[in-house]
Protein backbone atom coordinates (compact mmCIF):
# COMPACT_ATOMS: atom_id res chain seq x y z
CA UNK A 1 0.00 0.00 0.00
CA UNK A 2 1.42 3.12 -0.90
CA UNK A 3 -0.98 5.89 -0.64
CA UNK A 4 -4.18 5.82 2.14
CA UNK A 5 -7.28 8.76 1.43
CA UNK A 6 -8.42 9.98 5.06
CA UNK A 7 -11.95 11.54 4.73
CA UNK A 8 -12.94 13.61 7.47
CA UNK A 9 -15.84 16.27 8.01
CA UNK A 10 -14.46 17.26 11.95
CA UNK A 11 -17.19 14.45 13.78
CA UNK A 12 -16.66 12.20 16.28
CA UNK A 13 -16.95 9.27 13.80
CA UNK A 14 -14.51 11.34 11.02
CA UNK A 15 -11.85 11.22 14.37
CA UNK A 16 -11.77 7.80 14.93
CA UNK A 17 -11.73 7.11 10.98
CA UNK A 18 -8.42 9.90 10.87
CA UNK A 19 -6.72 7.89 14.04
CA UNK A 20 -7.61 4.50 12.29
CA UNK A 21 -6.30 5.89 8.71
CA UNK A 22 -3.29 7.22 10.32
CA UNK A 23 -2.34 4.27 12.49
CA UNK A 24 -2.81 1.87 9.11
CA UNK A 25 -0.41 4.72 7.25
CA UNK A 26 2.74 4.32 9.71
CA UNK A 27 2.03 0.37 10.11
CA UNK A 28 1.99 0.31 6.11
CA UNK A 29 4.83 2.61 5.63
CA UNK A 30 1.75 4.65 3.33
CA UNK A 31 1.43 8.16 2.34
CA UNK A 32 -1.64 9.25 4.19
CA UNK A 33 -3.56 11.87 2.94
CA UNK A 34 -6.58 13.62 4.77
CA UNK A 35 -8.87 15.47 2.96
CA UNK A 36 -12.29 17.58 3.75
CA UNK A 37 -14.70 18.70 1.77
CA UNK A 38 -16.06 22.19 2.28
CA UNK A 39 -19.35 23.22 -0.04
CA UNK A 40 -18.77 24.83 -3.08
CA UNK A 41 -21.71 27.03 -2.78
CA UNK A 42 -24.53 28.46 -0.38
CA UNK A 43 -27.98 28.47 -0.41
CA UNK A 44 -29.28 31.74 0.82
CA UNK A 45 -32.76 32.67 0.79
CA UNK A 46 -33.51 35.43 -2.11
CA UNK A 47 -37.03 36.87 -1.41
CA UNK A 48 -40.69 35.77 -0.82
CA UNK A 49 -42.67 32.62 -1.27
CA UNK A 50 -39.33 30.26 -0.13
CA UNK A 51 -37.12 31.25 -3.14
CA UNK A 52 -33.57 30.54 -2.28
CA UNK A 53 -30.03 31.62 -4.57
CA UNK A 54 -26.91 30.41 -4.39
CA UNK A 55 -23.44 32.21 -3.15
CA UNK A 56 -19.79 31.23 -3.64
CA UNK A 57 -19.02 29.25 -0.49
CA UNK A 58 -16.30 31.63 1.78
CA UNK A 59 -13.95 28.71 3.39
CA UNK A 60 -13.72 29.76 7.39
CA UNK A 61 -11.77 28.55 10.14
CA UNK A 62 -14.90 25.83 10.83
CA UNK A 63 -13.99 24.82 7.19
CA UNK A 64 -10.15 24.33 7.72
CA UNK A 65 -10.84 22.69 11.27
CA UNK A 66 -10.72 19.16 10.66
CA UNK A 67 -7.43 19.64 8.38
CA UNK A 68 -6.11 21.28 11.32
CA UNK A 69 -7.24 18.62 13.33
CA UNK A 70 -6.20 15.83 11.81
CA UNK A 71 -2.60 17.56 11.34
CA UNK A 72 -2.42 17.66 15.00
CA UNK A 73 -3.17 14.22 15.31
CA UNK A 74 -0.37 13.23 12.86
CA UNK A 75 1.71 15.53 14.73
CA UNK A 76 1.11 13.78 17.99
CA UNK A 77 1.55 10.48 16.20
CA UNK A 78 5.04 11.70 14.47
CA UNK A 79 3.65 10.59 11.26
CA UNK A 80 3.86 12.38 8.39
CA UNK A 81 -0.17 13.45 6.30
CA UNK A 82 -0.52 15.63 3.70
CA UNK A 83 -4.20 17.78 3.77
CA UNK A 84 -6.37 18.43 0.91
CA UNK A 85 -9.22 20.95 0.82
CA UNK A 86 -11.47 19.71 -1.65
CA UNK A 87 -14.75 21.85 -2.97
CA UNK A 88 -18.11 20.37 -4.13
CA UNK A 89 -20.15 17.62 -3.51
CA UNK A 90 -18.59 15.39 -0.77
CA UNK A 91 -19.09 11.77 -1.87
CA UNK A 92 -18.18 12.84 -6.10
CA UNK A 93 -15.02 15.23 -4.50
CA UNK A 94 -13.62 11.69 -3.03
CA UNK A 95 -14.10 9.50 -4.87
CA UNK A 96 -12.55 11.76 -7.48
CA UNK A 97 -9.59 12.94 -5.43
CA UNK A 98 -8.62 9.11 -4.53
CA UNK A 99 -8.68 8.26 -8.47
CA UNK A 100 -6.01 11.41 -8.87
CA UNK A 101 -3.79 10.56 -6.15
CA UNK A 102 -4.56 6.68 -6.71
CA UNK A 103 -4.75 6.16 -3.45
CA UNK A 104 -4.56 2.21 -2.39
CA UNK A 105 -7.43 2.94 -0.12
CA UNK A 106 -10.06 5.32 1.20
CA UNK A 107 -10.61 5.52 4.60
CA UNK A 108 -14.19 6.80 6.29
CA UNK A 109 -15.94 7.21 9.06
CA UNK A 110 -19.85 5.66 9.57
CA UNK A 111 -21.78 7.79 12.21
CA UNK A 112 -24.15 4.80 13.09
CA UNK A 113 -27.13 5.64 11.44
CA UNK A 114 -29.72 3.01 10.82
CA UNK A 115 -30.84 2.08 7.64
CA UNK A 116 -34.04 4.02 7.92
CA UNK A 117 -31.72 7.57 8.67
CA UNK A 118 -29.18 6.49 6.31
CA UNK A 119 -32.16 5.86 3.69
CA UNK A 120 -33.83 9.49 4.10
CA UNK A 121 -30.64 11.93 5.25
CA UNK A 122 -27.98 10.11 2.81
CA UNK A 123 -24.36 8.95 4.02
CA UNK A 124 -21.51 10.26 2.68
CA UNK A 125 -19.83 6.13 3.47
CA UNK A 126 -22.15 4.22 2.11
CA UNK A 127 -22.00 6.85 -1.23
CA UNK A 128 -18.36 6.44 -1.25
CA UNK A 129 -18.86 2.55 -1.01
CA UNK A 130 -20.83 2.51 -4.04
CA UNK A 131 -19.47 5.18 -6.48
CA UNK A 132 -15.67 4.44 -5.65
CA UNK A 133 -13.57 2.34 -7.42
CA UNK A 134 -11.69 0.98 -5.32
CA UNK A 135 -11.26 -0.44 -2.06
CA UNK A 136 -12.98 1.76 1.11
CA UNK A 137 -12.57 1.09 4.66
CA UNK A 138 -15.80 1.96 6.74
CA UNK A 139 -14.73 2.61 10.63
CA UNK A 140 -17.61 2.13 12.48
CA UNK A 141 -16.60 3.98 15.76
CA UNK A 142 -16.32 3.62 19.46
CA UNK A 143 -18.69 6.25 20.18
CA UNK A 144 -21.88 4.32 18.43
CA UNK A 145 -23.39 3.53 21.33
CA UNK A 146 -26.66 0.68 21.37
CA UNK A 147 -29.90 2.24 22.25
CA UNK A 148 -30.39 2.06 25.65
CA UNK A 149 -32.77 -0.24 27.43
CA UNK A 150 -35.42 0.85 29.71
CA UNK A 151 -35.06 -0.37 33.08
CA UNK A 152 -38.60 -1.02 34.80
Amino acid sequence: MKTILIATDGSDSAREAVEFGLDLAAEQHARAVVAHVAPEVDVVPSGGFGMTGAAQHELTDYDWSPLEEASALADERGIAAHTKMLRGETVDELVAYADTIDADLIVVGSRGHGAIASAVIGSVSRGVLREARRPVLVVRGTHVHAPLEVVK
